[in-house]
């Protein structure tokens, strides 16, 4: 089969769209063509073809497009000139389309001229070729769009930053006068297309962005009038808004371009009239909202210093921002932020800012009222609007800035005055939910010793509407407040009763906003609520058996916020009452003889959460225990290991228990000493039976805590922890693919982390290390970035162990373990090396490349002979689409040189090499072969 033959079976491939193998495979072809030399030759004549599909036209294109950027080496110099013409020749074949091929050429040109400094002036050449004949003045006009792009934003193509500054500024920066004068020719021009106009445009843009137009020139060619002109056409408008909006950009270095910025703003200010004129067409008025946002936040030091002349500026934005699109309304705000960043700075205000923002606030707490029927809204426009209300919400933190906080929040405190006034029928919930929303944003800019604003709003929570959102809304404000109430605690009891309240609304959301306020009220006025545990106590004993588990764990929380604030023995007796609760339930539920129900393990889980949450914010009360702490910990355990031993076998409850475990280790710190062993044989026992990660997880957190205690019980239960749970681990391994248990491996991977680094007689003395070793080779061939590092974290350990050095400090065991890993490295090695091969061109993260650099320097040092004899079949297996033929060549005569020379630090370079040209190939195939930019 001929290569444009292959090339096109594999391409209808695409087309009919097979299996999922299919589809790899001729995915995997046509990468490996694209690389090829033979691929110019092939893409040329296929490209030239009458009689080639258009799939593979375009393909052609785009590997042209790929090769100018990757493979140009590939072309002798002597050829370059003629491949230029190719390109050139081709393009104008395309003259009539499709557009994608010419925006492929395009492409592949700008790129070649970018590397091609014989091409004296491609410019020129594009422009004599193509801009003399109407029929292919709109090929010009692509290439000159794409042209700046290409040289700006195409990072992949091979030059230094000093060939690019010199190349660039000769193709762009020399030609901006001569483009400007070409596209005013152009827009001029007898018969000229809508088409043309835009496409004029749109050059113009790209122009603009690579800040390659001199915008003196600009404002003295037809183009600047013609832009602002084009806004009275439907067809041109989108375009003009961009020309015009990039035109405003670049004159904000206001001093070097104030005759232009003169010519501007009269033109800007003059489109105000058109707000109103078009207030029924979203489209033109987010148009002009870009125009006015870009002008006032491009000149906002000109507003400030001539407010007469600009300030209609203001007002245009204003308008937009009232404007009742919701989609519109958003393009302003950056222009408000930066106005009142601007205007802090300023010893004093102008009265009509004041004025601006007062006006602001109004617009926004008015976008703020959800419509008077919900139902209306689908869940994602609700979902959008709420979360747009936060983006509101940093508006008005805006107008706090300009116009003082206190000033702000009475502003909304009087709009629920004012409504309140008026008879209950005749008030919706809206009007009141706006602003104590408003007055939640605000929250973070109120000063906690106010005493102005906030009590106002503190007194009149409690006589709110009792609607559902209204009470919400007030339960956050509580919860953004709770600074301010820690410095007025009089106001706490009030508070308190209003949250109890709450959490006995039929409305879920309600009462989670009351678990959010009672959360942050315990938190930020702990030491005024120890008076309150008591009364905090009978709640959870009566109303907390009613709560969703969500909000009952937030209650929890709440309190063991008040207890952390106690002194250590009143906090360790409140500990103890709080978690007996708990422990009571699950020892009841251990201790049943009748089969327990799912509902009674549901709330046993529940339990859980609620005592982990609770040992959580409490924390470690440190080495030495309160009384009241003495026996916990035995007594604890005692429960727990009952209860494991019988509801392992449950996931959610395994992985809730040793959360809770995990904690417990953390508060009773050295006094859990004694019960350490006991807990790693259960942990053991039930990986055993269940295979569930969490008791791998909460034994490796028992090994690093303790592993460096000399309890021979201890180390005993260590060697039984490894030996054991390597063995399941193997046994699932037998039956699992790797990818279906990445959650064990990691937890097993993080043990034996801890072991190796505490316990080494341990890891390496046990008939378990080969199978340790050989498992997490298995972890290597995931695409999990955690347990990736881990494992390679593991496997440089082992590799650059002291016992491995003959210059480390002499140790009776290293012997032993060296011949523990050698053992290994002899039977594994040359599947690990392609373990560690493949991943470094494949899938590893790209911050593991310095670990496998480590572990592949200690191996070159080590296994010499052993490695220069793996590595050419395992450099033949590697993926050529992520590893090219020529750069897994030049690697094996990179590592046996340095093997051979003894230069050992040179392997680093020979990985890093290989890395690179692993990248490139891979940014390669996010691009190509079908890619469409």
């Amino acid at each position: 089969m001929t290569e444009i033959q292959a090339l096109l079976s594999a391409l209808d491939v695409f087309s009919r769209a097979p299996d999922k193998s299919a589809l790899e495979n001729a995915n995997a072809w046509l990468q490996d063509f694209q690389h090829s030399p033979e691929a110019w030759s092939t893409c040329n004549v296929l490209l030239l073809s009458p009689d080639a599909p258009p799939a593979a036209k375009l393909f052609a294109a785009q590997t042209f497009r790929s090769k100018v950027t990757y493979d140009l080496h590939q072309v002798d110099p002597s050829n370059l000139l003629p491949l230029r013409d190719t390109l050139v020749t081709a393009l104008q074949s395309y003259h009539t389309g499709p557009k994608t091929i010419i925006t492929q050429l395009c492409l592949a040109i700008s790129g070649l001229a970018l590397q091609l400094p014989s091409w004296d002036n491609p410019l020129q050449t594009m422009i004599e070729g193509f801009g003399q004949n109407p029929a292919t003045v709109p090929v010009l006009l692509q290439f000159l769009a794409v042209l700046p792009e290409e040289l700006a934003g195409n990072t992949r193509i091979p030059v230094t930053d000093d060939d690019y500054r010199e190349r660039s500024a000769k193709i762009l920066t020399a030609n901006s006068k001569q483009v400007l004068d070409l596209l005013s020719m152009y827009i001029q021009a007898s018969g000229v297309t809508l088409s043309v106009q835009n496409q004029i445009f749109n050059c113009l843009r790209n122009w603009f962005v690579a800040g390659e137009m001199d915008m003196q020139s600009f404002a003295k060619s037809p183009l600047f009038a013609f832009a602002f002109q084009a806004l009275a056409s439907d067809e041109l408008f989108d375009s003009a808004v961009d020309v015009i909006c990039e035109l405003i950009h670049e004159t904000q270095e206001i001093d070097d371009n104030m005759s232009v910025i003169e010519q501007i703003v009269p033109r800007v200010i003059s489109l105000k009239a058109q707000i109103e004129k078009e207030k029924d067409d979203p489209d033109k008025i987010k148009g002009y909202a870009r125009i006015f946002a870009e002008a006032g936040e491009t000149y906002r030091l000109l507003l400030l210093q001539h407010t007469d002349t600009f300030y209609p500026i203001v007002e245009a934005i204003g308008q937009c921002s009232a404007y009742p699109d919701l989609d519109i309304v958003p393009i302003t705000f950056p222009f408000w932020m930066r106005l009142a960043q601007t205007i802090g700075k300023k010893p004093s205000v102008s009265p009509v800012f004041i004025e601006a923002y007062t006006a602001l606030m109004g617009v926004v707490i008015r976008h703020l009222h959800f419509p008077p029927d919900l139902a209306s809204m689908t869940g994602q426009e609700a979902d959008n609007f709420r979360s747009f209300r936060h983006v509101m919400g940093d508006t008005l933190k805006d107008c706090c800035y300009v116009l003082g906080t206190d000033t702000c929040l009475l502003s909304a405190y009087t709009l629920i005055t004012t409504a309140l006034s008026r008879p209950p029928q005749a008030i919706s919930w809206q009007e009141i939910e706006a602003p104590l929303f408003a007055m939640r944003s605000m929250g973070a800019e109120v000063d906690p010793a106010d005493t102005n604003a906030v009590p106002k709003i503190m007194d009149l929570i409690p006589s709110l509407p009792t609607h559902p959102r209204v009470r919400y809304a007030a339960l956050l404000i509580i919860s953004r407040y709770t600074e301010w109430i820690n410095q007025h605690p009089e106001y706490i009891a009030y508070q308190l009763e209003y949250v109890s309240t709450g959490f006995q609304d039929s409305d879920s959301e309600v009462s989670a906003a009351a678990g959010q306020a009672l959360k942050y009220l315990c938190q930020d006025c702990k030491q005024h609520l120890i008076d309150f545990l008591p009364t905090l106590h009978t709640f959870l004993s009566t109303t907390g058996t009613k709560l969703a588990q969500d909000d009952r764990r937030q209650v929890y929380e709440a309190i063991a916020y008040v207890i952390s604030a106690m002194p250590m023995e009143k906090a360790a007796e409140s500990l103890r009452t709080f978690s007996l609760d708990i422990l009571s339930q699950i020892h009841n539920v251990a201790a049943k003889t009748t089969p327990v129900t799912k509902q009674e393990l549901k709330e046993i889980g529940n339990g859980l959460e609620n005592l982990e949450v609770m040992l959580h914010v409490v924390g470690p009360f440190g080495d030495q225990l309160p009384a009241a702490c003495q026996s916990s910990c035995t007594e604890a355990w005692s429960v727990f290991d009952v209860f494991t031993s019988k509801f392992a076998f449950d996931y959610d409850t395994a992985e809730r228990t040793t959360r809770v475990l995990r904690h417990g280790i953390t508060l009773f710190g050295p006094s859990a000493l004694p019960v350490a062993p006991s807990v790693l044989n259960r942990m053991v026992v039930s990986f055993e039976t269940t295979g569930f990660s969490a008791f791998l997880w909460i034994a490796g957190k028992i090994v690093g805590r303790f592993g460096n205690e000399e309890d021979t019980n201890l180390r005993n239960a260590f060697r039984v922890l490894y030996e054991r749970s390597t063995s399941k681990l193997v046994s699932l391994l037998q039956s699992k693919d790797p990818r279906d248990i990445p959650d064990v491996l990691e937890d097993y991977v993080q043990l034996l982390l801890q072991l190796v680094d505490v316990a080494p007689d341990v890891f390496f003395q046990s008939p378990a290390f080969p199978l340790a070793f050989r498992a997490t080779m298995a972890a290597l061939t995931l695409i999990h970035s955690d347990l990736v590092f881990a494992s390679l974290d593991l496997f440089r350990s082992i590799f650059t162990h002291d016992s491995l050095s003959p210059s480390a400090p002499a140790s009776p065991k290293f012997p032993i373990y060296a011949a523990a890993i050698t053992g290994v490295v002899e039977k594994e090695g040359y599947e690990f090396v392609g373990y560690l091969l493949n991943g470094i061109v494949a899938d590893f993260p790209e911050d593991a490349t310095s670990t496998v650099v480590t572990i592949f320097r200690s191996i070159s040092l080590l296994w010499s002979s052993q490695l220069v004899s793996w590595l050419p079949p395992i450099l033949q297996n590697l993926p050529s689409a992520s590893a090219p033929t020529q750069a897994k060549q030049q690697f094996l005569v990179e590592v046996t040189n340095a093997i051979n020379l003894g230069q050992f630090d040179k392997v680093k370079y020979s990985i890093l090499n290989l890395h690179r040209a692993s990248r490139k190939a891979r940014d390669r195939r996010r691009v190509g072969p079908l890619g469409s930019d």
